[in-house]
Order: structure tokens, then sequence, then C-alpha cells
């Protein structure tokens, strides 16, 4: 009887098991994982984005200003050092005032000499054409005169001489209008000094180069599938990599017209040069003058007063090639389209999903605008891990969002 009962129960589990095979099976897969975002309005940027580093924009070399006839003259002294900090109109270098003073004489001198010189050809041209001889014999008249030769040889000369004054004129003037004095031409520093005190130098010779601490620029690569998209004079922005919170205003200012293509990839050089920081910090300090720690705990930027931007700085370029502000935001993960049409799963008050056409407009890799459709405050269904099928543009696009945060 024990064994019977065993076979019994054997059977019946084999029933059972031969019954669930020809059950249908529950999805082991899990459903999509879904998201409800409310619909809000926002300030959205489509940019190409890209790495680079900070260069200054404005850097002049300073060089001695020598007469040209000059073959060269003592400098006496250099004043200032690398990296000195420099105001406009400071002394930072200047010659031998002995020897330039020389050269002042000796331009005098050759000017005066020019005067005689002229002189003495108009005189010996006024005697010659002055020296005729008129014979009157009876109703006849005899006239003799130097020779017509001779009277040209000193007209060119006279001419000669008087082209010869009117260099030395130009000369001496030139030279009044030259300093042996090298000046700080805008406020600034020295990264390079490039003679001594005592060295023999020509005119054009460098003494130092001074460099204006508050103009930056930064050149970044574009492919050619944006490169169409960026203007001359268009709005950028620089992110310092070292401090992610200063995001500076910048300008577009070149675009390379040849192509730099490196193992087939074609790319093209663009400069963007960013607004002085000086001038922005004092906009900031009057537009915020009693704000010490905005909403968010964000820094303000005149916590910066001392900061400086540094040659070589890795920053992260933004060209805005699209903007709209204040519009209606969706992620892009809530937007799905057939054909042309693109449709949002919109969120009833009984909590059932109705789908519906909405009218979008530009977007990036995060968000959308959409123009027609919805309204602000309406909920929207997003689908975790499902791929938008709104284009996005190449190159990192992002959105710029202000303060406040993001659209939730």
């Amino acid at each position: 009887m024990k064994v019977l009962k065993v076979v019994i129960i054997a059977l019946a589990l084999c029933s059972v098991g031969i019954l669930s095979l020809g059950c249908p099976q529950p999805d082991t897969e899990p459903a999509p994982e879904s998201q409800v975002v409310t619909v809000q309005r926002g300030n959205l940027t489509v940019d190409i984005t890209a790495s680079g580093n900070l260069a200054l924009s404005r850097m002049e070399d300073l060089a001695f200003d020598i007469p040209g006839r000059v073959e060269a003259i003592t400098v006496a002294e250099i004043l200032v050092e690398e990296g000195d900090s420099v105001e406009e109109g400071q002394l930072l270098a200047k010659l031998d005032t002995s020897e330039w003073n020389d050269v002042l004489v000796n331009l005098e001198r050759d000017l005066l000499q020019a005067e005689i010189d002229l002189k003495n050809a108009e005189l010996a041209l006024d005697k010659a054409e002055a020296e005729t001889v008129t014979l009157i014999t009876g109703d006849i008249v005899f006239a003799t005169s130097f020779d017509d030769e001779e009277i040209d040889i000193l007209e060119l000369r006279a001419e000669l001489a008087e082209a010869r004054l009117e260099d030395a004129q130009t000369a001496l003037e030139e030279a009044l209008e030259k300093s042996p004095e090298v000046i700080a031409p805008f406020d600034g520093f020295i990264t390079k000094v490039n003679v001594e005190g005592g060295d023999e130098v020509l005119t054009g010779t460098v003494a130092v180069t001074l460099a204006d601490p508050n103009k930056f620029e930064a050149d970044i690569l574009v492919s050619e599938m944006d490169i169409f998209q960026v203007k001359l004079d268009g709005d950028a922005t620089v992110q310092i990599d070292a401090m992610q919170m200063l995001i500076l205003p910048a300008k577009v200012t070149h675009i390379s017209p040849t192509a730099t293509i490196q193992s087939g990839v074609v790319n093209y050089y663009v400069k963007v040069e960013l607004e002085p920081l000086e001038a922005l910090m004092q906009e900031r300090q009057e537009a915020m003058p009693e704000v010490q720690t905005p909403p968010g705990g964000q820094m303000p930027m005149m916590v910066f007063e001392d900061f400086q931007l540094r040659e070589g700085l890795t920053v992260t370029v933004s060209i805005i090639i699209d903007e709209a502000t204040d519009v209606l935001l969706v992620p892009n993960g809530a937007i799905t389209t057939r054909g042309r049409q693109s449709y949002v799963q919109v969120l009833s008050a009984d909590g059932t999903t109705q789908e519906r056409a909405v009218t979008t407009g530009i977007s990036n890799w995060q968000y959308t605008e959409v123009t027609e459709g919805l309204s602000e405050g309406e909920q929207v269904v997003v689908t975790q891990g499902t791929a938008s099928t709104t284009t996005t543009q190449q190159g990192g696009n992002r959105m710029i969002i202000p303060m406040g945060g993001p659209p939730r």
C-alpha cells in the first residue's frame, strides 16, 4: 500500500507538470520603466561643443624705433623683468640718450647741408641764365648765352638738391617723432625680455613682449558636418574645466578657410574670443552688489574678483547655433515619431494615457521644444531606455540651464 501511494503521488505530480507545459507562461522580460514628467517652460540652446586651450589673444612685441640712417644704438637699461605687471604709459626700456642726441644733431646737420646745396644749385642756375650778352650794330641785334646743355645740367642739379632737402627734412621729422624710450601701450604683464642694458640694437629690435591678461581666445576643431552652422561673430560660451561653475561669454572671431585632415577625418579650426574678464566682473558686481550666495548655493562671479585666467587652461567651447527662450520643454524620450508627425503620451487625471500629436521646434541631446499640442503643467510619459527619434546635433550639444535648474 505504501508503494501504491508513492506511485499515485508521482503520477499526480507528473500530470501537473504535463499540464503546466501546455499552459502559456508569463513574460519574464520586465516591462519598460516609465517616468512621468511635468511640461514646463525654460530656455533651450543647441550648440556645437569641443575642447580646446586658452591662449592670450592680445600680445604685442614692443620694439626700439630708431631712425633708419643709424646703424645701432646702445641700450641704456631695461626696467622690467619677465612676469612683471605694468600699467599703460609705464617706461619699460630706454636707449642711451647721448647717442640718441648725436643722431638728432647729425640729422640737423644733414638738413642744413641740403639747404646749402640747394641754394648753391639755384644760384648757379640763375647766374647761367642771366649771363646773356646783347650787341646792337645798326639794325642787327646779336645775342649770346650759355650752352643749352649746360643749362639743362644745372637745372637737374637744382632738382636733385631740392629732393635731397626734402629727404633730409623728412628724416629729421621722423626722428623727432620717435623716442629712445619703450612705453607700455596698455595694462598687462611682461611675457618676455629680449635685450639687456649695454646691448647694441637696430631699429625694429624687440625689447619686450607685453600681453593683456584680460583677453583670451581658444581654438577648437569643428567637423565638416557642423561647420556650415558656424557664423562669424556668432555667440559662444567657454567653460573652464578646472572651475566648471565659471562659464564665460565669447564670440566667434575666425573660421579657417582650409580643412585640417587627420586619418581621413575633415575638421576646421574655429577661433572664439572671450569677453574681457575684468569687464564681466564689473558688470556682475554692479548687477548684484549685495548678493553673497545665490539660490542653489552656487558662488556668484564676484567671488572670483581676484581670479585670473591663465594661458593653457583646458576649456570646453560651446558655439551656439540655435536657441529659444521661455518655451515648453519635454525630454526627448517622451517623443515618438511616425512619418513626419511627432506624438507624446499625455497622462490624464484618471491615470490613463492618451496619445497626442504635437508640433516640435528645436532640440538638443536632452530636450525638445514643443510649439503646439501641449500646455504648461500637463504631464507626459517618458519611457526609460527608449531611444529618442528626434535628431540631435553632432559635437556634444547640450542645454544651458538658467539658475534654478532644469525643467522637471
